[in-house]
């Protein structure tokens, strides 16, 4: 089993007073968080880690109906006893515990494959405990992958995110409050994943270069990019995506958009298609090519003026 993070002392200060100077806390950060009333049903995916452990404590402490989901990969000896662990702090704060566990073998897209098997078992619009520093560094991830706008607005769902607002310091500050231990998961130091690389590596060099903290600006710098994101999602409505001649007549940027989302509604994949795929579908709607291969299977093929998008299962068109 990893290691366990062992809670500082707080010195001679008397239980109660150090259960108060702890409750307190909780109230100070749940003001920078996103739960839902109390007595509302909330799932959480809990590993066991400080952010995650946070985040059972705050849901709990907001008065959510909270049920606390933990999923075993099997990746590492003992990884079972982290469970246990958070079944335990399920208990002590009054919430439900369900354990899952996924089969993921060893090899190539290790972190991908065990996220993806995570949330297949996890139930739909379950919170997690990314937290603002989580933030920052999937936007710098995504721009290095040549994401959009939308990789650059990531963990934007306040239901899903709820206390992304809050500071990875906070996290641990707070499982140190509650005298909470929590699992130290060793591949979070491994250069082999990029985004281990981004918060040990890249994260601090860029501080360094600004002589600033960077997530927070990184932060708002998304919340931005998310305004402007919905604002283009809603003039881009406005055109019917199967129209070749709406969609000529469109700026660029609202074409392009407006394929995007239909092709994403659409299609059976479990992300936004690509740069290139967008491009091809643009290409057939400007009329330099009749039809053209998307991903996973899919084609767009233009007929009178109509587009469709074509896959091994169904045809598609616009309602």
């Amino acid at each position: 089993m990893p290691p366990l993070e062992s809670t500082p002392s707080t010195g001679s200060a008397e239980p109660e007073e150090r259960a108060q100077t702890a409750e307190q806390l909780a109230r100070d950060l749940l003001e920078r968080c996103t739960f839902p009333g109390p007595g509302h049903p909330l799932d959480c995916a809990v590993s066991g880690g400080p952010d995650s452990s946070a985040l059972l404590i705050l849901a709990t402490r907001a008065g959510c109906d909270v049920t606390a989901h933990h999923v075993d990969h099997g990746l590492r000896p003992g990884s079972e006893r982290e469970a246990d662990l958070v079944a335990a702090l399920a208990d002590r704060l009054g919430a439900r515990f369900v354990s899952h566990r996924a089969r993921v073998e060893p090899g190539a897209n290790l972190e991908a494959r065990a996220r993806d098997a995570r949330w297949a078992l996890l139930p739909s619009g379950c919170a997690t405990g990314h937290t603002l520093d989580d933030r920052a560094e999937t936007m710098l991830i995504n721009l290095m992958r040549g994401a959009g706008r939308l990789g650059l607005s990531p963990l934007r769902d306040p239901c899903r995110h709820p206390i992304v607002g809050l500071r990875r310091a906070n996290t641990h500050a707070l499982c140190s409050a509650f005298d909470v231990a929590v699992v130290w998961d060793q591949t979070n130091d491994d250069p082999a994943f990029v985004r281990n690389r981004v918060r040990n590596e890249l994260l601090p060099l860029l501080n360094d270069i600004s002589n600033r903290d960077l997530a927070p600006v990184l932060d708002r710098q998304a919340d931005l990019l998310a305004d402007e994101d919905d604002y283009l999602d809603d003039l881009a409505a406005a055109i019917d995506p199967t129209d070749a001649r709406a969609l000529r007549a469109a700026p660029v940027v609202l074409a392009r958009r407006a394929l995007r989302n239909f092709i994403t509604d659409a299609w059976s994949l479990g992300h936004p298609p690509s740069v290139a795929t967008t491009e091809r579908a643009l290409d057939v709607a400007l009329g330099h090519a009749a039809s053209c291969d998307l991903e996973g299977g899919h084609r767009i093929h233009r007929t009178a003026q109509k587009l469709r998008l074509l896959s091994s299962l169904a045809t598609v068109t616009h309602s």
